[in-house]
């Protein structure tokens, strides 16, 4: 059996590892170390809890070891897709590197630019970064990448998901091309593929387990679940969550309970505090100062539940959890496997339970494809009863709810009617009758105006000429644009006493001629 003694790794190294309490390398660390410390490029596919950080960092170390860094060029660099897997790899050199002079740096956001930006100016020999703030500096002139000989890229397929690919393939460009490349990841999809095909040289692959399982010291089960009614869903399948960890009794000392979604993180959380378990949320929208004094909490078992977002589904190093349950069913299969592969790490036994409804069936089918086998179905701790109208307060209101058509319909109907009574014209006989025109014979043209609006059956014939005016002069019919205007349905009767006196000057002088 290989031991790290056997690995040509240099001494002081040798050391911090036999203090940390290791002899002997993982499959993926003693696949990893020998072609890394010969300066080859390495492509490592390996699933969660295997110990690829050690795969990379003890290499890095040892090779790190000769050599100093001048300001703002880092020598190595490292890109990690989350703030925690970021700390946690910083965390690894710290514990590998104690007998080595070399100094680091981390890059992460929720942390001041200004103490980052000192510790780049100093120089460093190890970079530890997420992309975005990686590149914020660099955009910023407080740091060059061309001094880069190792580069390192951590849960590549996270990366992927996560859209940082085009920001990976920028920083890239902007190292050397003689760099080293050590490029790991648990699942190879196309596009990290064409990624490795680009950027790596020759690459020794080492691949210890089939892309994508899960460990077989997990027992896994799944629970599926229906709602009684679907406005209570949600208060339900927390019910079930809080029934299953008490059927798990003293098994279940610590757990993570994974959400797709952030709000369902919070809302699972403050659920689980109401009801008397000790739970806390992570996900990314919470400041970094709560983020890490929250894991700090899980990690030293001062806090029994963590409820996380995929944000904790990767890389995090927490050695004792003894259960995982997702909450809602991972809507990419590979998340799956990484979310239960926060148990049963180095080797110990782990429980994962999975809650599937009805809409989650089509991912369930997905994970249970990628895993090729069939997830062992879990009797449902709920009674009918119990998931039912058991729950209900008293007075839940389905009879109000059953009558509520009824009143909407008798309101709707009253002001239609009203509207109607509102809207309807009057009679034709309140009309004001047209005043007659023979005081007036200046203003003949007058009573032609008034008539207009009156049907032409209501009129003598003579009218409807307009007396000696040539015919269809006075024929104008303006009550469609008035009755438009008005808005009330109520007819515009002539220009009453307003008409004006040159328009019946016109009018005379054209019946004198």
């Amino acid at each position: 059996m290989i031991k790290f003694s056997d690995l040509d790794l240099n001494p002081k190294v040798l050391k911090a590892i036999s203090d940390a309490g290791y002899e002997t390398p993982t499959p993926i660390q003693a696949g990893a170390i020998p072609p890394a410390l010969e300066g080859r490029d390495v492509l490592g596919i390996a699933q969660t809890g295997t110990g690829k950080t050690a795969g990379f960092t003890l290499p890095m170390l040892s090779l790190l070891s000769r050599g100093r860094a001048r300001a703002r060029m880092p020598r190595s660099l490292v890109l990690c897709p989350t703030r925690e897997l970021a700390a946690q790899v910083a965390e690894n050199f710290d514990t590998y590197s104690k007998y080595l002079k070399l100094s680091k740096a981390l890059l992460i956001g929720g942390v001041s630019f200004k103490e980052q930006d000192k510790l780049i100016d100093k120089g460093v020999d190890v970079l530890i970064a997420t992309p975005g703030r990686l590149l914020d500096h660099f955009e910023r002139g407080k740091l060059l990448l061309t001094g880069v000989q190792i580069m390192v890229v951590d849960e590549a397929d996270r990366m992927l998901d996560m859209g940082f690919i085009p920001d990976i393939e920028r920083i890239f460009s902007l190292t050397p091309f003689t760099r080293q490349t050590l490029f790991f990841s648990a699942t190879m999809a196309p596009e990290i593929e064409r990624i490795t095909n680009t950027f790596l040289s020759a690459p020794e692959r080492i691949e210890v387990a089939r892309q994508a399982t899960a460990s077989e010291k997990i027992t896994q089960g799944a629970v599926m679940f229906k709602a009684s009614r679907k406005d209570r869903e949600a208060t339900e399948k927390r019910k079930l969550l809080r029934e299953l960890i008490e059927n798990e009794g003293d098994k279940c000392r610590n757990a993570i309970i994974f959400c797709n979604r952030k709000i369902d993180v919070d809302a699972t959380a403050k659920s689980m505090k109401k009801y008397g378990l000790d739970a806390a949320p992570i996900h990314g929208d919470l400041e970094q100062s709560q983020r890490t004094k929250t894991l700090d909490a899980f990690r030293d078992g001062s806090l029994r539940f963590l409820v996380a977002s995929d944000v904790a589904a990767r890389g995090l190093d927490i050695p004792d959890v003894s259960h995982v349950f997702n909450f809602d069913v991972p809507s990419h299969a590979e998340d799956y496997v990484h979310r239960i592969g926060r148990t049963g790490r180095a080797g110990r036994a782990g429980t994962a339970i999975m809650i599937c409804t009805p809409r989650d069936e089509k991912n369930f089918e997905d994970v249970e494809r990628l895993l090729q086998k069939e997830i062992p179905r879990l009797d449902n701790p709920m009674t009918p009863s119990s998931s039912g109208a058991a729950d209900l307060p008293a007075g839940d209101g389905d009879n109000d709810k059953a009558e509520a058509p009824k009143r909407t319909r008798t309101r709707s109907r009253k002001p239609k009617q009203a509207a109607t009574e509102e809207i309807a014209p009057p009679a034709p006989e309140a009309l004001p009758e047209p005043q007659p025109a023979e005081e007036k014979p200046a203003e003949a043209a007058t009573p032609e105006v008034v008539e207009t609006d009156k049907p032409e059956t209501a009129r003598p014939a003579d009218e409807k000429r307009g007396g000696d005016a040539p015919r269809g002069r006075s024929r104008r019919k303006p009550d469609d644009k008035n009755k438009a205007q008005s808005g009330n349905g109520n007819k515009v009767v002539g220009m009453g006493d307003h008409l004006p006196s040159f328009i019946a000057l016109s009018f005379e002088e054209r019946s004198a001629n």
